[in-house]
């Protein structure tokens, strides 16, 4: 199996399983998918992602509950010295956008609260009890784990981006290690993958929900990503789409010129009426809005854990409800439907 040798990160067992059943086609070429995007040359850092999680201090954290947020362990798991070396080598994966967690005492804050999110979500969407769940664009794999917090069969998330690949499984060690106490033989069912929804198997027609959120706005073509999430959901499966919208009516769609927020790659914000004719265009069913939200100071900002430039430095000072390229301030809704 050519899988990076580089890299501390093992992704054998997930593709071991995968291969015995109907993701077998996947399993086939996803190692060549993986030492793709994880190739040095386009990840300079690696090296020191890669150190950051060789050097996690050895700590068996007492409990893990992943439903009422990622709370992993207590302050009494370890002493002060030992939690100084788990706060160093996590932040030598900074910026940690999604989140936030809790490990034995130590809070990440992240940029994002997630967990906001996650409460906006949940109680519109069917249980995830037992179900096969794909995380389009999950980032550091937050959701997919707050997924299984709700008993999720198996989560796979996928996101292009190596250093959320790497922070996600800086998580799961420790939620290993507290579940099975050092015996890699079993393991947390969630596992996050370095690869877009492009190397995904066309009309696989296998998860029981599709999560894309925060994805919508950064395709180019959002009618291709509606149709790769339907092509991926099994007869009766259900999508869960979170994205930024616009007060409007039917067909109304706003292309921003230049960037959006000081994004550059917003391709286009459509109105809810839009959205769902989309959606109703590749042939959801019974396609609705179930939550709308503006984006406030307190859930998307800079923290210890992200130092960089957020929310309130998008926005224009004088005027909240715009951005600073005087566009309508993010609003975000979340639309459902079943295939």
């Amino acid at each position: 199996m050519n899988l990076p040798k580089q890299s501390i990160i093992n992704f054998s067992s997930f593709i071991d399983v995968i291969s015995k059943g109907p993701l077998s086609s996947w399993a086939k070429i996803l190692p060549e998918q993986i030492e793709k995007t994880m190739s040095t040359g386009r990840w300079g850092d690696m090296p020191a992602w890669e150190l950051a999680l060789k050097n996690l201090p050895q700590i068996t954290p007492s409990t893990v509950d992943l439903k009422n947020g990622v709370l992993i362990g207590s302050p009494n798991d370890c002493n002060d010295e030992t939690l100084t070396r788990l706060r160093t080598q996590l932040m030598g994966l900074h910026p940690w956008r999604k989140g936030p967690f809790y490990l034995c005492g130590l809070d990440i804050d992240t940029e994002w609260r997630s967990d906001w999110k996650w409460n906006r979500v949940l109680p519109h969407i069917s249980p995830l009890a037992d179900r096969l769940i794909l995380d389009v664009g999950c980032g550091n794999g937050y959701h997919c784990l707050r997924m299984q917090g709700e008993g999720a069969k198996r989560v796979i998330g996928i996101d292009p981006s190596v250093k959320f690949v790497y922070q996600f499984y800086a998580i799961k060690h420790f939620i290993n290690q507290a579940m099975n106490q050092n015996k890699p033989a079993a393991g947390l069912p969630v596992d996050v993958l370095p690869v877009g929804i492009e190397h995904m198997p066309a009309a696989l027609k296998f998860f029981d929900t599709v999560f894309s959120m925060g994805v919508l706005y950064h395709r180019r073509s959002p009618i291709d990503h509606l149709g790769e999430l339907q092509n991926l959901l099994r007869p009766g499966g259900q999508v869960v789409i979170e994205t930024l919208i616009i007060n409007g009516g039917a067909g109304d769609v706003f292309v921003p010129k230049g960037r959006y927020a000081k994004m550059a790659n917003v391709w286009s914000l459509p109105s809810e009426e839009t959205m769902l004719s989309w959606m109703k265009q590749c042939q959801f069913k019974n396609a609705r809005m179930v939550d709308v939200s503006t984006t406030s100071l307190q859930e998307q900002r800079s923290s210890d854990w992200m130092q960089f430039e957020s929310l309130v430095n998008f926005l224009d000072p004088d005027n909240p409800k715009l951005t600073i390229e005087g566009h309508p301030a993010p609003m975000r809704a979340v639309f459902i439907a079943e295939n």
